[in-house]
């Protein structure tokens, strides 16, 4: 696997550690800017809400990447489902595909919800993940059929209202988020920033409850380290 390259804060004013931090509590917690602004005055840093915003915006993605390159190996089952979010107060739709362990393949944010949007989100997962997979598991919408007779045709297709809990309840973080954030400016900044959030958000959300307590907070202190590694950024920096 290759290493990523590291993210350059070269002429920025603050240090790694503050950036990365200011990231990390935007894309793992259902902060608005502006509490995050608070949240960093309380701890001795004046830093603005607009400035965590160009943060995450140029940050974000590439912590994401590199996150994106140490997951595990991709699942062969996949489960694909759409939700509709508000963007600059308009309805547009979000898709989303995880695998048989909930890991996050991909998201898409699309105008419209049909056959059109639906392919382009396959071939979209296809080059993503590099895999195909042996079934993929999705709601009754018309559009998933036409698209993956269309795309992936020798791909089981099993369309079920009951089967796609698991994506559907991967939702739910960008449900909190997006209100935190009272919705999206446009179609283009809602993509990019759901990129990066559908990658850091899960990194720090392992099934907490399959763990006993010292089994979770091991795992989260090997998660931090890999989050450390991904940002170059001391984790003691910001410790009171």
């Amino acid at each position: 696997m290759d290493a990523a390259p590291s993210p350059s804060y070269k002429g920025y004013r603050y240090p790694a550690e503050v950036i990365a931090h200011c990231v990390w509590l935007s894309h793992r917690f259902s902060l608005s800017l502006r509490d995050i602004e608070e949240l960093m005055l309380e701890r001795g840093i004046t830093v603005s809400y607009e400035t965590v915003r160009a943060w995450s915006l140029k940050f974000g993605p590439h912590y994401a990447a590199a996150l994106r390159r140490r997951r595990p190996k991709t699942g062969d089952k996949w489960h694909l489902d759409e939700v509709f979010i508000k963007v600059n107060g308009r309805q547009r739709y979000l898709w989303r595909a995880v695998d048989q362990d909930g890991n996050v393949l991909d998201i898409l944010v699309t105008d419209r919800r049909d056959t059109a949007a639906a392919r382009r989100f396959f071939r979209k997962l296809l080059k993503t993940t590099e895999a195909v997979p042996w079934v993929v598991v999705t709601d009754k919408l018309r559009s998933y059929g036409a698209a993956h007779c269309e795309v992936m045709p020798s791909v089981e297709h099993r369309s079920s209202k009951y089967l796609n809990n698991r994506a559907e309840n991967s939702h739910l973080p960008v449900r909190q988020r997006e209100y935190a954030m009272q919705g999206f400016r446009s179609v283009g900044a809602a993509q990019r920033f759901l990129s990066a959030f559908s990658r850091i958000s899960p990194h720090f959300r392992p099934p907490r409850h399959l763990m006993s307590a010292s089994e979770y907070r091991t795992e989260m202190t090997e998660r931090f380290t890999i989050w450390n590694e991904v940002t170059r950024a001391s984790p003691m920096a910001l410790a009171v």
